[in-house]
């Protein structure tokens, strides 16, 4: 288990460029799977999990050339049907969130796919429901293999057939499965509730690329008049909505003067307005966001004068994965903050490290903490903590940052899910940060 040796309390200044969204890039690479042709995608996060959903699809046959740092060339047209059946197989892709994605493409195409329970983040009940509920509303039959402790599904007729349905959920990957199923099923698919974040509009821009027929991309109604082929395309990445954020969090705890290069500003929704209501100051310069240092953080309230709440709601609302960020943030400015998490129950209980440190915060209960500001009187302190997942252990790091002496973070795996290189990265803008 590696660890971050973080030496807190220096300012950062510089500028930092954020990494290609991986939420995103798992779904477009996954989606390499619906043709036989070549797909090229840019600006891939070399991360873990996407190195590992690489590794898997090579072990599927897919022929992967990487053609510079994060642009990658993909051609899956000599999957080996026996392996995606075998039991290695399901147990890596069990071990790896962003597998889920794979099963629907591998229905369309070859009109099997195992869908074994993901892994991931221990943050809560991630419900696979509305995946299989979907694709069996476009013909899939579904089975259960308790030696494979996954689900089998299997197209009757070996097409699926298109429908409407009206999803339980707005689930991101939800959404994105059954997209990727629908664009080779036969006839016409309407998806209501249908999650319309970013990933989601730029996953259908690259499968209308490839050929796809899609209509109403940005709005919670898609309409998919299935085709029976698709062919190759190229595609490039979003910068991640979920770094800038972070970067954000990270120079208004540590009161430092950075600029955030190339954020694509225009895809951040109510990111930047979720940090202004803290107190931070953000200034658009092109797509450029650059966020001075400020001495004090003033939380606001709502107009009747009761207790700012923030909290996750599917888009255009804030994305779940910042709330972790915008609470440790909240514990150094001036006033309190409700944090409401209402979508994982588990996300919140790394709140106990930051009371360790120092933080105020009351939590409620497993969605609801109340977190009362130092405004730097009081700084938080060095500790030893362990990273329980992705967004915590970035909220753990950049809590570190800004705490009085040296501070280890262990299990740091969980970080380099979801950041390249982050350690060199902040060093650049001046942190310390070793790793071991």
């Amino acid at each position: 288990m590696s660890s971050f040796i973080v030496e807190g309390g220096t300012r950062l200044s510089g500028s930092i460029r954020p990494q290609g969204a991986k939420n995103e890039a798992l779904e477009v690479i996954s989606a390499v799977l619906l043709t036989e042709e070549e797909v090229v995608i840019d600006n891939i996060p070399e991360i873990l999990d996407i190195r590992n959903l690489i590794l898997l699809l090579e072990g599927c046959g897919v022929k992967v050339s990487r053609l510079g740092k994060g642009h990658y060339s993909f051609r899956a047209d000599e999957i080996n049907l026996d392996y995606i059946e075998s039991e290695d197989f399901v147990r890596k892709c069990a071990s790896l969130r962003g597998s889920v994605m794979m099963a629907g493409p591998l229905l369309a195409r070859f009109g099997h796919a195992y869908f074994p329970k993901p892994g991931g983040d221990k943050i809560g009940r991630r419900r696979v429901d509305t995946h299989i509920m979907g694709m069996t509303t476009l013909g899939a039959e579904q089975s259960y293999d308790a030696g494979k402790k996954a689900f089998y599904l299997k197209s009757r007729g070996g097409r699926l057939r298109g429908s409407y349905m009206l999803l339980d959920e707005a689930s991101v990957t939800g959404t994105a499965n059954i997209l990727m199923a629908a664009v080779l099923a036969e006839g016409e698919t309407t998806i209501y509730n249908a999650a319309c974040e970013p990933y989601i509009q730029q996953l259908c821009r690259l499968l209308a690329n490839m050929g796809a027929r899609i209509d109403g991309i940005g709005s919670n109604l898609l309409r998919i008049k299935g085709v029976e082929k698709l062919h190759g395309a190229s595609h490039k990445v979003l910068p991640d909505m979920i770094e800038v954020g972070s970067f954000i969090g990270m120079a208004a705890l540590t009161q430092s003067s950075i600029t955030i290069k190339d954020v694509s500003y225009g895809n951040l929704g109510i990111i930047p307005e979720a940090f202004r209501r803290l107190g931070v100051k953000l200034e658009q310069r092109g797509d450029d966001i650059y966020v001075p240092a400020q001495e004090h953080y003033v939380i606001d309230s709502f107009l009747d004068g009761s207790i700012m709440t923030v909290a996750d709601a599917p888009w255009p609302g804030l994305t779940p994965d910042l709330l972790s960020v915008i609470l440790v943030v909240a514990t150094q400015c001036k006033g309190s903050l409700l944090i409401h998490q209402k979508m994982f129950e588990s996300r919140l209980f790394f709140t106990d490290r930051l009371i360790d440190m120092g933080a105020q915060i009351i939590l409620c209960d497993p969605h609801r903490c109340v977190v009362i500001g130092h405004d730097h009187n009081f700084r938080l302190r060095a500790g030893n903590m362990l990273s329980p997942d992705i967004r915590a252990g970035i909220a753990l790091l950049i809590a570190a940052m800004s705490a009085k002496g040296t501070s280890v973070i262990s299990n740091i795996e969980q970080i380099d899910r979801g950041y390249e290189d982050i350690d060199l990265r902040l060093n650049a803008l001046g942190a310390k940060i070793t790793r071991q």
